[in-house]
């Protein structure tokens, strides 16, 4: 079920529009205020919101510029519910991101036209252009099938690797894309003095190796197995069939990429411009979407410090010193030797 926030401060209105979703089998939460409805936003993240401009606390536009610099819910469709229909102030909405307009008096099929469009556009838009890895593997399975070439199936060689082996090295020719069934993979590169630097961990329902493929040149990183592994090998020629037979899904994989590239820059500078106690947490983090396992109900870290530590950006000792301080805090719990969750959500947020 789809939720909505309504922000309104005339209580008829909000009744309303609050009654008309609900029957159309919405789940509605409602504020009165701007300042009310963003602390509900951010509680309640909702799908959508439908917001007055003209209201006491805190205006509409105010509503939307704070809601804009928070990254859950910078993305949310935002719907203007007013009186006011002169341009500058259509323009000045439109500017600071929303999505669309509906000015009083208005009727209820309007009202649930408006919200319906914008719900489709989000869900296309999750389909086709998506920034995470999870969702690369969501949309390479997609395209697969629009183009009639399977990527991965039974026919398909699969390894078994044991923990530590060498799958590819910087300089090698690649001459497939991989996927992961079982197990997790670290990719690293060495500098000239032979320190690693993990850019990425793999897990199982992963596609790697591609860009290479795709630049046509050499691998520029390393890839070495974390645990036992179950590796898929899906050759070159198969990949780019499926990339350059349809120039749709070339396009899709091209935003792909780009975004990211830009998801990986903002890692990097959160790494490099924050206190080592936020370092660390931001990496336990990041770490945690590739460690959870919905049949645990806590997320265990079963890594080297080593590798924890060349994952994050820092030294070995510095990332011990810092997690027993965790633990001595209760954020996590360390069992032998693996690192243990237990407040995911203070460590995404630390202060300082």
């Amino acid at each position: 079920m789809k939720t909505i926030l309504i922000i309104e401060d005339n209580d008829e209105v909000r009744e309303n529009v609050a009654e008309i979703l609900e029957l159309s089998n919405y789940k509605v939460f409602t504020s009165q205020n701007g300042k009310e409805g963003v602390a509900t936003a951010l509680k309640e993240k909702p799908d959508l919101i439908v917001c007055d401009i003209m209201m006491p606390e805190l205006d509409g536009y105010g509503v939307l510029h704070s809601l804009s610099k928070h990254k859950e819910t910078s993305t949310v469709p935002f719907i203007f519910l007013t009186a006011k229909s002169e341009k500058d102030d259509f323009r000045k909405g439109m500017e600071l991101g929303a999505d669309d307009y509906i000015t009083k008096p208005f009727d209820g099929t309007e009202l649930l036209n408006a919200i319906e469009a914008r719900l489709k556009k989000v869900e296309a838009l999750k389909q086709n252009i998506i920034a995470d890895a999870e969702s690369i593997n969501a949309f390479i399975n997609s395209a697969s099938k629009t183009s009639g070439l399977k990527l991965t199936s039974d026919e398909r060689d699969v390894y078994e690797y044991k923990r530590k082996h060498i799958l590819y090295s910087e300089g090698q020719r690649p001459r497939s894309v991989y996927f992961i069934k079982s197990g997790k993979i670290k990719i690293f590169k060495t500098s000239a003095e032979g320190k690693e630097l993990i850019t990425a961990v793999n897990t199982a329902g992963d596609f790697f190796g591609y860009t290479a493929v795709l630049e046509e040149t050499n691998y520029k990183e390393n890839a070495q197995m974390l645990e036992d592994s179950v590796v898929m090998l899906i050759p070159r020629e198969d990949f780019m069939t499926l990339i350059t037979n349809d120039t749709r899904i070339a396009k899709q994989f091209i935003s792909i990429i780009t975004k990211n590239i830009v998801e990986k820059e903002d890692n990097l500078l959160t790494l490099a411009y924050s206190s080592l106690r936020k370092k660390v947490a931001y990496g336990l983090s990041q770490l945690a979407e590739k460690y959870k396992d919905d049949k645990k109900d806590k997320i265990v870290l079963d890594i080297s410090r080593e590798n924890l530590a060349q994952t994050i950006g820092v030294a070995t000792e510095s990332l011990i010193r810092t997690l027993a301080d965790f633990k001595e805090e209760g954020l996590i719990d360390i069992h032998t030797g693996k690192v243990i969750l237990l407040n995911e959500n203070k460590l995404k947020n630390l202060l300082y």
